[in-house]
Parts: structure tokens; sequence; C-alpha cells
């Protein structure tokens, strides 16, 4: 299934498609809520995409490592931001891979935008990501809600019981909206095995 759930995403990529950008919204919670340490910081973009938050981040002083694991999705990133420093584009699947390209000191702040729905293994992935973070840095999901998702598309949403799920796996854990998507700053994993609901990921970002 891994493989073709990747074939589907190269051609998605391919085709020239998207998926929602970046809001204003986000950009202002990001900036609030996760500004960059003092002397500098590392962050994680997990399915990058094309690779509009990667950027955004870098805009704000990060030094960026993004990743996804469709081709074509690297492609497009590395070509359609060629300009911007401070970005390395990495063609990667965090959940089946070795993950020896990544910094082994580990990220000020990781982010999965629009990308936890599709984890096949959601609570192994961020015990995983969880345990990358350094002191005092932070795990941000920004995700649809099943309250702001039609209903025709609510797989690739989260609802009430899974985001509670989601959450108690940390020591802090803030739930922050912008224009109809959760956004979740959490810090501080526990480790203690919480899992989160398990769905069948989706293959077609929302």
């Amino acid at each position: 299934m891994g493989y073709v759930v990747r074939e589907e995403w190269h051609k998605h990529y391919a085709d020239g498609k998207n998926f929602r950008q970046l809001g204003e919204a986000e950009r202002a919670l990001l900036a609030e809520h996760t500004p960059v340490p003092d002397g500098g910081g590392r962050a994680l973009d997990v399915g990058c995409g094309t690779g509009g938050l990667a950027v955004h981040l870098s805009c704000l002083g990060y030094l960026v490592d993004a990743v996804d694991f469709a081709d074509s999705a690297i492609e497009r990133a590395r070509t359609e931001h060629a300009d911007v420093e401070g970005v390395r584009w990495l063609r990667l699947d965090i959940e089946r891979e070795d993950l020896v390209e990544l910094h082994q000191d580990g990220y000020d702040l990781i982010t999965l935008r629009l990308a936890y729905p599709f984890l096949r293994d959601r609570s192994r992935a961020l015990h995983s990501l969880g345990g990358r973070l350094r002191p005092g840095g932070a795990l941000v999901v920004i995700t649809p809600t099943a309250e702001h998702t039609p209903k025709e598309r609510r797989d690739i949403a989260l609802d009430e019981g899974e985001i509670s799920l989601l959450t108690a796996g940390w020591r802090q854990a803030e739930l922050l909206e912008a224009d109809g998507l959760a956004v979740l700053v959490l810090r501080g994993p526990r480790n203690v095995g919480t899992t989160a609901v398990e769905k069948r990921p989706p293959t077609a970002r929302p």
C-alpha cells in the first residue's frame, strides 16, 4: 500500500497540483508561539509538499530541513524556491526509511501541516518526532477539524476525541485556530505510549 500511495502523491504534484496555501492567520500564530530561539534555530517540516511553510520558516530565521516522500514534490520545491537560502530539501519517508539524513542534534521546531491525517501510524510517528525535539522545542500540528470540514471529506479531518488523544501525550498542549484549521502547539513529549485513534490514511490532500 505504501508504494501505491507514494506513486499517487508523486502524480498529484507532477500534475501541478498543490494544497491549501499557508494563510496569514497561520503565519501570525507561528511567529507568536514558535519564535526563533536566540542565536538561531533549526526546524523540520514534515510533509512539506512544494515548500510554502518551509520557506516561511526560513524567512522567520530558522534553518529548515523540509521533507516529503513524493519525488515530484521535492523536485518542484527545489525548482520553485531555487533562490531561497536556509532550506534543505529531502526526499524522505519518515515512517519507513532511515532518518540518518536528519540532524542528529535535534530541532527547535517540527511542523506537520495538513500531513498528520495521512500518517500510517500516527502515534509511532509523533513519538519518534517528539524524541527529536531540543529542550524547549515545539511540535506543531496544523490540521483540518471535523467541525469545519464537509462530510464527504471527513477522512482528512480530526474530531474532538482524536485531538484529545493526540494532545494527551504532551506535558503542554495549546489548541489554537486559524481559518478553520486546528493549530496544535505541543511541548514536552510524555513518552507514555498514548495511542491516537488510527484511521486508514486518505490519499488526497485537503
